[in-house]
């Protein structure tokens, strides 16, 4: 049995996986260690008690629940969870530079910067 040399569609396919997992390791950075951008959070969630704003972080830094129906594209930038009974939400978004003006036209680019938002699920 003779093996196919690969398609441009496969190539293509492989390429894109790739790119989604080398973003999916930048938003895992900036998620986990704060590397690679700013965490903000909604003034609900900056208003929760210390002791209860320190376990959700430290949920969030956790968070590794990412399914083909939560993440389509692989690329690890939204994320829902529940602590203590309430329900949260994160969103990485990528801006061009550092001014935070405009979406990044390619979330590879070496200027780009990520902004993790940290958000009550009813504050969405």
């Amino acid at each position: 049995m003779t093996q196919q040399a690969p398609t441009s569609a496969m190539a293509s396919s492989s390429a894109d996986a790739a790119r989604a997992a080398e973003i999916a390791a930048r938003n895992d950075a900036l998620r986990r260690d704060r590397l690679g951008g700013h965490v903000v959070m909604t003034a609900a969630v900056a208003a929760m008690p210390p002791d209860t704003l320190a376990a959700v972080i430290l949920a969030l830094r956790r968070f590794d629940a990412f399914t083909a129906e939560n993440d389509p594209w692989g690329e690890h930038d939204f994320g829902a969870f529940e602590h203590a009974g309430e329900h949260f939400f994160f969103k990485i978004d990528t801006y061009a530079d550092a001014s935070l003006t405009y979406g990044a036209e390619d979330q590879l680019a070496p200027d780009v910067v990520r902004v993790l938002t940290l958000m009550l699920a009813s504050d969405y």
